[in-house]
């Protein structure tokens, strides 16, 4: 055989001479020019040349340089001076009233939802507003208590309440070892004392991992919280939030479950207590509920033509208390209320250092989710607003609200969705908003707080339950998202389930987990598929997605759409392998054996010479060709292209394996050439050892465009048949003749 490369078109080539000007032709519409790129000169540098220049910079720019670093610390310096009263001060200050009343009635749901008596929801409102006015670069988030974080720190709280022996039933600050100590004043620490503790401990450690992850910008950690599993973590808390408050809405006395499997637990307790049901907070939660949830759609469907939304919170409330206070319903009825609410503010308190090693790990999922939050919030609302946000200061600021608001009896916060989009409907322009709901709650905290004593403990459960509606919704945009993306439907699912079914703090990891598990299988099993010509064109697309496409002869073009590592290199020559048709070592194996009975089959006969030719010749081989080359496999294809255009990288085990593919196909008279490949797959190309003719600086096997390397497979084809076609007519003869005169000499 001339070649082991044959086809129809090949065939017809050899059987009849192509005229002089076909190949004239042919040779001027596959003329090709290698481009070679030369690249930018990087100057390298060693760590001590780039920390003595860091330092020189440092130095020469010291003052300067503190400046700069105190506007990118506290950016109300750079836009407060700036600030237009005419255009802004209006719409902050309706936005912040607005948001001011309507924080009011959430603080005092989520400090009963964050096991904290009341006041202390009021605390962390207030403070963490005028921190993050200071240190914002977001106009329009609005940071406090969000349900989310308010059940991950009451579940951790509950957890030490029970190692430190208090009894977690009901909300009564009853301890069972009422005479605990606190370690650092000596005094007695009840429940209500013990559990703030917790929190604000918790609190300050959170703080301070949002501000290390802001410093050492630690950014990219939230860009492995998709979307989805943002969305699906978030209803599967909601849904463990909306059980957890179901105990107030009967007035059952429970105790707080918590651990793997708390969801049904809750439920089995409710069901199994049910008779004990207080008709008293019942009917209260029934007509709380008849009252909000209305009025709540109302403001929703004609928010756009409400300036301002209908507080229907804090009319119920106002309401609820009223009318509690005047029948009396703790006494008669025996129903749950808030009880004593103190006024003013505590003294500053640092955390106690002892809970730190016991709550450091149960800070690390709250401190992700909260920042998470409130920095893709902050995109949102900037993207929406055309401004720019810093995503690392948006985890100081944030990290700081929690830092300090520690030392006052305040616990986690971050930016909350429902009060955000509020502040933003209502015409908020700047922080300054934020420091209005301050003063409305300043105003709470010193007056009208103790005015709350007899609210019942139903009521902020309804108003709890009631705001969870936005999250439970996500489960009717599941059929939707199914048909968008069936990966980020079961990514939704997964995160939602174990979130709600296991503990938050193990869904969120399982979350995590199941998602990057995912993402690494989308990559092992990418899609593969063979390209074609669009006709009159240099574009080249999938041949099994569209219509009419052209097909180059004896040319298989073939793209992989990922990188090429070490998790998916066995599909990568699978399926290689599969769409060419072609498997080069079992291709390779057939022609040696085809080739080993060709000489086998020569080496019975006797030899002849015939001196006509100068060559040995044998008249069993000749006899036995056709029969022997029919063994050996006839292919169609003479180059192979693959497209490297989706290939963000490859690995050393990738480079092995394309240097291994392109010697395989080559052993068998197919070229491998590579297209489309980005500068870090040519670097990594060329360090490896993959150029072919690196010694001359120009390599014949990588092209910059896929119609490039076809250009050149088909030139280099063509010349390589005119040349087969010169050499035949040059020894052509008639075998069996010339051995038939040979004999008769």
């Amino acid at each position: 055989m001339d070649s082991p490369i044959t086809s129809q078109d090949s065939e017809d080539t050899n059987k009849n001479e192509l005229p002089e000007e076909n190949e004239q032709s042919s040779f001027l519409t596959f003329n090709y020019m290698h481009v070679k790129l030369e690249e930018h000169a990087h100057l390298e540098q060693s760590a001590k040349e780039i920390i003595m220049g860091k330092t020189r910079e440092y130095c020469t720019r010291g003052p300067k340089l503190l400046v700069n670093i105190l506007f990118r610390l506290f950016p109300v310096l750079q836009w407060f001076p700036r600030y237009k009263i005419k255009k802004y001060l209006p719409g902050d200050i309706t936005s912040g009233l607005i948001v001011g009343i309507v924080t009011i009635p959430q603080s005092i749901a989520y400090s009963l939802l964050a096991n904290q008596d009341p006041i202390y929801g009021l605390y962390t409102n207030f403070f963490c507003c005028i921190i993050y006015f200071f240190m914002a670069t977001s106009r329009h988030n609005c940071v406090g208590t969000f349900g989310v974080l308010c059940l991950m720190i009451g579940e951790s709280v509950s957890k030490q309440l029970k190692a430190a022996g208090y009894d977690t039933v009901g909300t009564t600050t009853t301890a069972i070892n009422s005479t605990l100590t606190n370690a650092t004043n000596a005094t007695v620490c009840d429940r209500s004392c013990y559990a703030i503790t917790v929190a604000t401990s918790l609190t300050f450690i959170v703080g301070v991992y949002q501000i290390l992850l802001g410093v050492f910008q630690l950014g990219f950690i939230s860009m492995y919280l998709s979307e989805p599993l943002l969305s699906g973590f978030v209803t599967g808390s909601s849904l463990t939030i909306l059980t957890s408050q179901l105990k107030y809405l009967f007035g059952l006395k429970l105790p707080r479950r918590d651990g793997p499997g708390s969801l049904i637990l809750t439920w089995i307790d409710v069901f199994q207590n049910i008779q004990s049901t207080n008709i008293c907070d019942l009917v209260t939660s029934i007509v709380a509920i008849a009252m909000i949830v209305p009025v709540k759609e109302i403001n929703d469907r004609f928010k756009s033509k409400m300036k301002i939304p209908f507080p229907v919170e804090l009319i119920v409330i106002i309401v609820a208390t009223l009318v509690s206070h005047y029948f009396n319903f703790n006494k008669t009825y025996k129903s749950s209320i808030c009880g004593a609410i103190p006024t003013g503010f505590k003294m500053p308190k640092a955390p106690d250092w002892s809970l730190i090693p016991n709550i450091a790990a149960d800070a690390v999922p709250i401190a992700i989710i909260g920042f998470a939050m409130t920095v893709s919030l902050a995109e949102i609302f900037a993207k929406k607003h055309g401004y720019t946000v810093s995503s690392n200061q948006e985890m100081i600021a944030i990290g700081t609200c929690n830092f300090m608001t520690s030392f006052f009896s305040g616990f986690v916060s971050c930016a909350a969705l429902a009060k955000s989009l509020l502040r933003e409907s209502t015409g908020a322009n700047t922080q300054l908003n934020g420091i209005i709901s301050s003063c409305v709650l300043l105003l709470v905290l010193l007056a009208i707080a103790p005015l709350f004593y007899s609210l019942q403990n139903c009521v902020l459960g309804v108003i709890t339950i009631t705001s969870l509606k936005g999250a439970l919704r996500k489960f009717a945009d599941t059929p939707k998202m199914w048909r968008v993306s069936k990966i980020d439907t079961v990514v939704w699912w997964v995160s939602m389930l174990a979130s709600s079914l296991i503990t938050t703090e193990i869904g969120l990891l399982v979350a995590v987990c199941f998602s990057i598990l995912c993402v690494i299988f989308r990559t092992q099993r990418p899609r593969a598929t063979l390209l074609a010509k669009v006709t009159g064109t240099e574009i080249y697309e999938d041949q099994f997605a569209y219509k009419e496409l052209s097909n180059i002869p004896n040319v298989k073009i073939y793209r992989f759409d990922a990188s090429l590592y070490y998790a998916n290199k066995d599909y990568f020559k699978t399926t290689l392998y599969s769409k060419t048709g072609i498997n080069p070592s079992l291709v390779s194996a057939l022609q040696k054996k085809a080739k080993k009975e060709e000489e086998a089959a020569a080496g019975e006969t006797k030899n002849r010479f015939i001196a006509r030719f100068n060559i040995i010749k044998t008249l069993a081989k000749i006899k036995m060709h056709t029969s022997a080359s029919d063994s050996a496999p006839q292919l169609d294809i003479h180059s192979l292209i693959i497209d490297c255009g989706a290939m963000q990288f490859i690995d050393t085990v990738g480079l092995s394996v394309l240097k291994e593919i392109r010697n395989d196909y080559e052993e068998i008279g197919v070229r491998v050439f590579l297209a489309n490949c980005n500068p870090s797959v040519r670097n990594m190309l060329n360090n490896g050892g993959y150029m072919s003719n690196a010694s001359s600086g120009v390599d014949l096997h990588i092209f910059h465009s896929v119609h490039d390397a076809v250009n050149f497979a088909e030139r280099e084809y063509r010349e390589k048949q005119r040349e087969l076609q010169m050499n035949d007519a040059a020894f052509s003869f008639d075998p069996n003749q010339a051995i038939s005169d040979d004999l008769k000499d």
